[in-house]
């Protein structure tokens, strides 16, 4: 009869956790990317938020979601038909020690291609409840026009 060892842990109560793994991993990297880049520039390699894009018959509607940011950390650009939301989620001062970090927080570059026949001039832009929501409207040319069918 084999005795298989039995696996002793500083924490008898905790289960081992994948997730948590993986967090530990990604907090790892981004120590090492600082160490090797500095915390300046590592910190202008950013992320993307996340985004959907809806098309209308009248506009192209984007929705970021940008939780946490404030209206002066936005920046909204439209070169050609390029649509660049850029801006930075800064990081909240806290007490104590902390455990546990998942948010992102910094410089952030969402960029997304849009066909040629948009309006770039009356492009609107709304933030509520953490989402940037822009209006890009179609040019008058792209707007689908019903066509009259008379009988000869």
């Amino acid at each position: 009869m084999t005795t298989l060892p039995a696996p002793r842990s500083e924490h008898p109560t905790t289960r081992w956790d994948p997730f948590r793994e993986f967090e530990d991993l990604y907090t790892q990297m981004g120590r090492l990317w600082e160490s090797v880049l500095g915390p300046n520039l590592a910190s202008t390699a950013g992320w993307s938020p996340l985004a959907d894009v809806c098309e209308t018959d009248d506009a192209y509607i984007v929705d970021v979601e940008v939780p946490g940011v404030r209206e002066e950390d936005l920046n909204v650009e439209m070169v050609g038909t390029e649509l660049a939301v850029t801006g930075e989620l800064r990081e909240t001062r806290r007490e104590g020690l902390v455990r546990r970090r998942t948010r992102r927080t910094g410089h952030f570059e969402y960029r997304t291609s849009l066909p040629h026949d948009v309006d770039a001039e009356r492009i609107e832009a709304n933030l509520a409840d953490g989402v940037l929501t822009l209006r890009i409207p179609k040019a008058e040319g792209a707007k689908p026009r019903r066509i009259q069918i008379t009988r000869r």
